[in-house]
Formats: structure tokens, C-alpha cells, sequence
């Protein structure tokens, strides 16, 4: 069985579309948010929503939130694997179909999100650095890493238990995807839709960039 997990932070406008779409493919109970510690209504969303929520009392970042919910759900042996989506929207759940089907061939320990960037409504500032450190990543773990940025994944369990992520921000998904290369897990790759909103991104390039180097030149 896949879990889901759901990092939110002030998601309150985007949560409740995105859990309606989600109880399409996974019952309410096989559903985790964890709110880091946003100050408007995430939590409220959640909890009328049915699905489980754990909470930090402040904001700790994507990765602090990963590593929550990536705790709660491998302490709970029923599950093989977690597929993770982000809160605004950005992932369309109606390409989950595509992920269950290409975990059903039992060929990868990890499957990625893999976004079309020509033609799309990816920002060329967005396309440039998912090309660039994708190929950073993949020089880094000699394995083809086509979209490195995505956090549109299924993760194995098995994984989540060999791997200790110690990054609280956005790099945390780098850190994971390297060390799981490195590692010599099998990692697949599914395409995905590119959606980009309005919404205000909760990234600082500059610190965001900083944070990417760090754990790229990370000895592992």
C-alpha cells in the first residue's frame, strides 16, 4: 500500500482541491498533511477533510516537513512506499494513475516527476535552473536524473529507512534523491503536467541556491 504525504504551509486557498482530487486514488486514512506551522486555516482544511495531520508549532521548512510525515508513515509497516505532492496545486493528482502504473513493474525503488519545460508555463528562470542542476545532480550520482526539482514522487519505504535527511528547506528533495543514487537504488522517472499559478512561491533563489550547493557537494 502507497501512502500519501502532503507538506503545507499557509495552503489553506489550494488544500481542500487538492484532498477532494486525492480521495480519488487513496482513502482518507491512507492520507498525511503535515502543516508547518502555517498561520491561516491549512490545518482547519485538513481536519475537515479527514485525513491525518500532524502539526509544527512553527515553520520549519519543506524538508522538516518531509522528514515528519516520512517518520509517521515508515513507523507504519502497511505501507511500501509514500508518494509525496505538494499543497498548491502546482502537481495534478490526475497523473497518479501513471505513477501506480509504473510502480506496478516492481523496476524502481523511486519514481520522480519528470516536467516538460520547452512550451510549457514553466518560467525560463524555473527551466534554466532545473537544467542546470539536474545535470549538476546527475554529474554527481552518475545516474540520468531528469528532473531533480520535483517533488512529485513515490519513494520507497525501504529507501526512507536507509536514508537520514538532515536538510530542513526545499533542498531536502536533492538531498534525498542524491543520497538514494549513491546508494544504488533504482530511480524511474513518470511525466508529469507543468503547472505554474499565480500563487507566491515560499523559495528564496539566492538561499535556495545555497542550500542546493551545500548538499550537492556533501560528502555522503
Amino acid at each position: 500500500m502507497i501512502a500519501f504525504l502532503v507538506p503545507a504551509y499557509n495552503a489553506a486557498s489550494t488544500l481542500q482541491t487538492l484532498l477532494v482530487r486525492l480521495k480519488t486514488y487513496q482513502s482518507p486514512e491512507h492520507i498525511l498533511v503535515v502543516d508547518d506551522g502555517s498561520t491561516d486555516a491549512t490545518a482547519t482544511v485538513a481536519a475537515q477533510a479527514g485525513v491525518g495531520l500532524l502539526r509544527h508549532d512553527k515553520n520549519r521548512g519543506k524538508g522538516a516537513a518531509l522528514r515528519t510525515g516520512f517518520l509517521q508513515l515508515t513507523g507504519q509497516r502497511r505501507y511500501e512506499a509514500v508518494l509525496t505532492i505538494d499543497a498548491d496545486l502546482q502537481h495534478d493528482p490526475g497523473d497518479i494513475p501513471a505513477f501506480m502504473t509504473r510502480w506496478a513493474t516492481r523496476d524502481f525503488q523511486m519514481l520522480v516527476g519528470f516536467r516538460k519545460k520547452m512550451g510549457s508555463t514553466m518560467p525560463i528562470h524555473r527551466r534554466l535552473s532545473n537544467t542546470l542542476t539536474s545535470l549538476l545532480v546527475s554529474a554527481r550520482t552518475g545516474t540520468m536524473i531528469k528532473d531533480s526539482q520535483c517533488g512529485f514522487r513515490i519513494v520507497s519505504t525501504e529507501i526512507l529507512s536507509a536514508v537520514a535527511l538532515e536538510s530542513d528547506g526545499f533542498e531536502a528533495e536533492t538531498e534525498l534523491l542524491i543520497n538514494a543514487a549513491l546508494k544504488g537504488y533504482r530511480i524511474g522517472f513518470v511525466p508529469v503536467a507543468t503547472i505554474y499559478g499565480t500563487a507566491e512561491s515560499h523559495m528564496t533563489p539566492w538561499q535556495t541556491t545555497k542550500q542546493f550547493l551545500s548538499v550537492l557537494l556533501k560528502e555522503y
